[in-house]
């Protein structure tokens, strides 16, 4: 599969190199030839010690990678969590690691933070956690128009994610526009994860072309196994035109399960090489 090189790709570090160590990451990332990465939120806490956002900034500096896209505390994401912003336990850990993920976006330039909206919880009224949802992300957002970043929200199929709100283009659509109504601001876009949409039946070019001017950032991978492009049922070919011919100009994350085998994981991008 030939990838046409206006379009921009990126690694990202916590499934294709999670089985390194954190610091090790990046500089793996930059060995198979990528200039930028993404990351799941990397400290571990809310407000990590000054020790422990250097090294990881020493990290992607020492790799010579380029952070492009962040997620904003988003809990134990093995264990099944998909955010934290909606929930009324634990609400104020996603807003107080705001400043550090702002803070560190600024510092390294990166410009795209991911906040999961987080599941339903069965003795919460939905309705009480959508106004938790509006005033967290609300807060994201505030923070991040300070540094011209934009704060991007993603559905998940809810095959693997039941209680998770956001299962679709159109449930993803209306929660970026009620942030941006509240805040008055247009930094709240759609993160569009294609294997989650591909998952949930939809026609992915076709929500690309529909959700164009809301989308803030891109990822991949194939469905049904999660696996490369190319590796299951999904028309990659007709996806990345259509990226080009909604003249999309972000980055896409390869946010894919690897087979650690680099002649199979990497392969399908033929014709690629990262400009530098």
């Amino acid at each position: 599969m030939h990838v046409a090189t206006s379009l921009r790709i990126a690694a990202n570090i916590s499934m294709l190199y999670g089985h390194l160590p954190l610091l090790d990451r990046p500089a793996a990332a930059a060995a198979a030839g990528f200039e930028a990465v993404e990351c799941w939120w990397p400290f571990s806490a809310p407000v990590p010690g000054d020790q422990e956002v250097d090294a990881f900034e020493n990290a992607l500096d020492d790799a010579g990678v380029r952070l492009v896209a962040l997620n904003m505390v988003e809990g134990n994401m093995l264990a099944g969590d998909r955010g934290l912003l909606s929930s009324p336990r634990r609400q104020g850990e996603f807003l107080d690691g705001i400043d550090t993920a702002v803070g560190f976006a600024d510092r390294t330039g990166c410009r795209v933070l991911n906040a999961l909206y987080g599941n339903r919880e069965d003795d919460v009224d939905p309705d009480r956690q959508d106004q938790l949802a509006l005033e967290s992300l609300a807060a994201a957002a505030t923070a991040a128009e300070a540094i011209g970043a934009t704060v991007v929200l993603e559905a998940i199929n809810a095959q693997e994610a039941p209680n998770y709100p956001l299962g679709d283009a159109d449930a993803l659509r209306s929660a970026v526009d009620a942030v941006n109504a509240v805040t008055g601001l247009r930094n709240t876009r759609m993160l569009c994860d294609l294997y989650h949409h591909g998952r949930s039946g939809e026609d992915v070019p076709a929500l690309l072309e529909f959700h164009a001017s809301r989308i803030g950032h891109v990822q991949i991978a194939d469905t049904p196994d999660r696996g490369r492009p190319g590796s299951g049922a999904l028309d990659y070919p007709a996806i990345f035109a259509t990226l080009q011919e909604i003249q999309y100009s972000g980055w896409i994350g390869l946010e894919y399960e690897p087979t650690r085998d680099p002649a199979i994981d990497y392969d399908w991008l033929a014709g690629w090489r990262a400009p530098r």
